[in-house]
């Protein structure tokens, strides 16, 4: 089964035991802090969970960007609405379940009505969250955020692919959700893995050789 060497995928990703393993917020924060030294536009705002989100590496490196908004989620999305409409590339970090999940009406009239380029960043999504136990397993972001007209979901598939998601985002015109995770997830790509928003990729062909995404026939691949 060839693996498309165009990709330029992580070693020994067939094998669990092997490849290397990171939770993909470890790589959102890594890009908010690479944007924050590219794009002094970049600025960001916490309901509390600078530590658990990993924006506490842009709050040290940019005091004076980073906004701690204590646990008010709804407040976190409007004012950064209001930083967007003045200029400001906003991004909004807090768990999944709590931002887009308690604030999901403050994204969806002050942020993607205006279409506005705030990145809201909801980490630990899904069941895996480890300790924090139901009540923040946030199993209904995708759908609630993908509903919203102007709204972009990217759901990276590592902590690289977290990175470039990240950086990507900067660069997109619109609002954007980023789903991130609490626990260690598989490293399947490279800092060299190609990515771009809306693009998918073949990984590998169960026909035996790589293809590129929508030929137009539906068949057993595997895509991020």
């Amino acid at each position: 089964m060839p693996i498309n060497p165009n990709l330029k995928l992580a070693e020994n990703i067939l094998d669990l035991s092997k490849v290397e393993q990171a939770p993909t917020r470890k790589g959102y924060g890594e890009g908010l802090l690479e944007a924050g030294e590219k794009n002094e536009k970049v600025v960001a705002l916490c309901a509390d969970l600078t530590g658990s989100t990993m924006m506490d590496l842009f709050a040290k490196k940019f005091p004076a960007r980073f906004i701690e908004m204590g646990v008010a989620e709804q407040n976190l999305a409007a004012i950064a609405s209001g930083l967007a409409n003045y200029g400001k590339i906003p991004f909004i970090s807090s768990y999944a379940m709590f931002s887009p999940g308690r604030n999901w009406e403050q994204i969806r009239t002050t942020i993607c009505y205006n279409n506005v380029p705030v990145k809201i960043a909801g980490s630990h999504a899904g069941v895996s969250v480890g300790p924090d136990g139901a009540t923040h397993q946030a199993i209904e972001d995708i759908a609630i955020t993908r509903v919203i007209p102007n709204m972009t979901v990217i759901a990276p598939c590592d902590t690289h692919e977290a990175k470039k998601a990240t950086l990507a985002a900067v660069e997109f015109d619109g609002p954007v959700y980023l789903r991130f995770t609490r626990e260690k997830t598989p490293v399947m790509t490279t800092p060299e893995t190609p990515f771009e928003i809306g693009k998918a990729e073949i990984f590998w062909d169960s026909e035996g050789s790589p293809s590129p995404a929508g030929s137009g026939r539906l068949r057993p691949d595997v895509a991020v």
